[in-house]
Formats: C-alpha cells, sequence, structure tokens
C-alpha cells in the first residue's frame, strides 16, 4: 500500500484554495526546518519524503534508500515518499536522469549531488596517497530512534594513541603498501593483542575506528590493542586486491604480520590476534582466517561479500562451500549486516543479507563461534562506524 504525506496532500488543496504561491510558502517551509520532511507514523515507522526543486527528466534518492521522486504538476518541485524504521540511519543523494554517480563536490548541482537543505552532509575524503581516489559526498538521513553513537567521538580526558606510518614492501603484492599502525597510549606494545583492518584509510577517516579504540581502551572494554590499518587501492583493483586468493593471503601471514609483530614485539597467541574488514574486506578477512588459523583466532566481517564471484565469474558463494568442507578451525566470529542490504549482488548474486545469514548458520553448524547482528540500514559505513565498537568488543572483550 502507498502512503500519501499528508503535508504533501495539503500542499494540493492549498494550491487549489490560494494558487502557485502556496507551492513557495511550502518550499519556504521546507527549506527553514531541513530537508527530508519527516512524518510520524507510528513508534516503529516514519514516512519520510524527499524534495527536490530544479528541472530534470527523472529524479530519485539513491544508495541507502531507493525512492524515485515526481513533479509536482505545474512547477519544479519534486518529492517521493518512503516508509521507513525509526531506528535507520543510513546516507543518500539525490540523482537525476539515470545518473548513479556518487557526487564528488558537496555544491548540490549537476546530474547527481548531496541534498542542499539537509544540514547533515557526510564526507568521504580522498585517500591523499591515492592519486586515483576522490572525495565523495552524501547526505546523513537519522530518524527519530536511530541508536546512539557513544563510542565514535574524542571524550575529554581519554588519552589518544599514537599513528606511524610504514610503507611495507610487498612481493605478493607486487608494490608497497602503505600500512598506518596505531599505537595505544601509554602501553607498552610487547604481547599486545593485534587487529588488522583492511580499507585502512576510509577505517580510519570514516569509520573513526582509532577514536573507538581509544575510548574502549580507557573505559576497560578491551585490552591495549596494536591495530594495522592496511590502504587499499580504489576501484577495480581494490576488488581484486580483496578477492580470496593468494596474494592477499601471502601479503598477510607472510608480510604484513611477521614484520609487525617483529616490530612491536606483539602476541603470537592466535586468541590475541583479530582480523576485521567490511564487504569485500570481509570476505577477505574470513578467507584468511580459515586458511591461516594458526595466526589468527579472531574474525570481524561487517556486511562481508560473501556473494563473491558473481554468476559471470563462478558459482556464488565459494567461501561459504569451503567453510562447509573443510576440518573446523578454532575461529571466533563477529558477523554483521544490514536489513536493507536485500538488493541483488553483482550480476545477480544472492544478497548480502541472504548469503551473511548462510554463512552464520554454515558456520554455526559445523561448530564454529559466531556472533552475529542485523543493523537497520543499508551497505554504507555510517552503520559500520557505530557497530565497529560492538565488533570489537565480541571478540576482544577483558
Amino acid at each position: 500500500m502507498t502512503i500519501t504525506s499528508p503535508r504533501i496532500d495539503q500542499l494540493y488543496k492549498d494550491v487549489q484554495v490560494n494558487g502557485p504561491g502556496a507551492v513557495e510558502d511550502f518550499w519556504r517551509e521546507m527549506t527553514a526546518s531541513g530537508t527530508p520532511l519527516v512524518e510520524h507514523l507510528s513508534d516503529d515507522t516514519a514516512l519520510v519524503t524527499f524534495l527536490w526543486r530544479g528541472h530534470a527528466r527523472t529524479t530519485s534518492a539513491a544508495w541507502g534508500v531507493d525512492v524515485n521522486l515526481g513533479r509536482f504538476p505545474g512547477t519544479d518541485l519534486w518529492y517521493g515518499s518512503q516508509e521507513l524504521p525509526t531506528d535507520l540511519r543510513t546516507v543518500y543523494y539525490l540523482c537525476h536522469d539515470g545518473t548513479d554517480a556518487i557526487p564528488t563536490d558537496p555544491d548540490g548541482e549537476g546530474p547527481s549531488h548531496i541534498d542542499v537543505h539537509n544540514a547533515h552532509p557526510f564526507h568521504f575524503p580522498r585517500d591523499p596517497d591515492d592519486p586515483t581516489d576522490r572525495d565523495h559526498w552524501t547526505s546523513l538521513l537519522e530518524l527519530p530512534a536511530a541508536p546512539q553513537e557513544p563510542w565514535t567521538s574524542p571524550r575529554p580526558g581519554v588519552p589518544r594513541g599514537t599513528m606511524t606510518e610504514e610503507d611495507l614492501v610487498s612481493a605478493a603484492l607486487g608494490e608497497a603498501r602503505r600500512v598506518l599502525v596505531y599505537l595505544p597510549a601509554g602501553a607498552p606494545t610487547d604481547g599486545l593483542p593485534s587487529l588488522v583492518i583492511f580499507d585502512g584509510f576510509l577505517s580510519r577517516a570514516v569509520l573513526r575506528i582509532p577514536t573507538t579504540l581509544d575510548n574502549l581502551i580507557a573505559a576497560g572494554k578491551i585490552p591495549p590493542v596494536v591495530a594495522l590499518f592496511v590502504n587499499s587501492p580504489d576501484g577495480d583493483r581494490r576488488e581484486d586486491e580483496l578477492r580470496p586468493a593468494r596474494p592477499i593471503l601471502d601479503f598477510t601471514t607472510r608480510e604484513l604480520m611477521p614484520w609487525a609483530r617483529h616490530r612491536w614485539r606483539l602476541s603470537e597467541d592466535r586468541n590475541d590476534c583479530v582480523i576485521a574488514g567490511a564487504s569485500r574486506g570481509g570476505l577477505a578477512a574470513a578467507f584468511i582466517a580459515l586458511r591461516a588459523p594458526d595466526m589468527f583466532g579472531k574474525v570481524i566481517s561487517q556486511s562481508g561479500s560473501f556473494w563473491w564471484p558473481s554468476p559471470q565469474e563462478g558459482e556464488p558463494e565459494w567461501l561459504i562451500r569451503e567453510y562447509a568442507k573443510e576440518p573446523r578451525v578454532p575461529l571466533h566470529f563477529y558477523l554483521e549486516v544490514g536489513t536493507r542490504e536485500s538488493m541483488p549482488g553483482p550480476g545477480g548474486a544472492p544478497s548480502q543479507v541472504l548469503v551473511n545469514r548462510k554463512m552464520r548458520d554454515t558456520l554455526r553448524d559445523r561448530g564454529y563461534t559466531v556472533e552475529y547482528a542485523e543493523y537497520t540500514g543499508g551497505h554504507d559505513y555510517v552503520n559500520w562506524r557505530r557497530t565497529f565498537a560492538d565488533a570489537v568488543i565480541a571478540v576482544l572483550a577483558r
């Protein structure tokens, strides 16, 4: 059933009585209060109406939502509504005439752009070490019951860890790879646990993992830990590098970890070693742990791409089948996925929700320890930012 916005219904009535000036009054009201328009339906749901003024053949809101906008008759006002859960936090942008490219600036113009009347732009900064990368911008949508983010912002009195930057020459990857190492404040590194994190730049700049670790360590939620942020290339190169194959396995197990353990005298107990990633990084983390259980005992996968490969490249869900047939190894998993990750994967592969549930069930059937969560949201960093604290507590809690 399609639900019509009461405020849009009222606008139609106002135009009939007062003429086109009612649209200008409506727009002044919306820009003053901020877009999108959110109307209460129940404790669990809200009606969200996305708004834009301009000229286009088609308009939609994309990424964490998928809403087609229609034009208010005789005007340049566009609107589209969707019933959404009140605990949703996600990002979106507006796009026109079939364009789906993520905006690369915050000016609110062009075939795709942020919602300029939403006061909460969300920035994905360009990796300064990757000449092919670019800034990207979206708009943040937080509905009234969206969960709090208690660990992601700096807290007064909490000492900050330090970051050291290294270029690790890699024969496995065929080039040097930038690694930024987080060292916890005030703790000697001898014997400390380690945390390997793929997509290192965005994990620092957007997920705010260093700040989250500072806060969790200070609160006694986890022990001091050394984190290795492995920068990943952009675009197709990232997809290739993080596929479950020998290069990323050898880089991690034969180059990265031996180097880090020697340099900072880290614990070599597998139960002190965590490997983590989101999306394709979650796939890589689970693959490496299966092949190197003597090195890693804990896995964090946020929206892992367990559909891999696409139907055009092979039979999907390869890693799930590997876990089903290989002898069980002593691994502890934290898996999560967004409830709105229900669209088919690349080339018609199963959705993220389906494959993560299947991975969970496969692991539990094989006797693995699995902590599993589904958050209200899509496949985006704004959700992984909050839930990373849950993940690292789950696998490293004192």
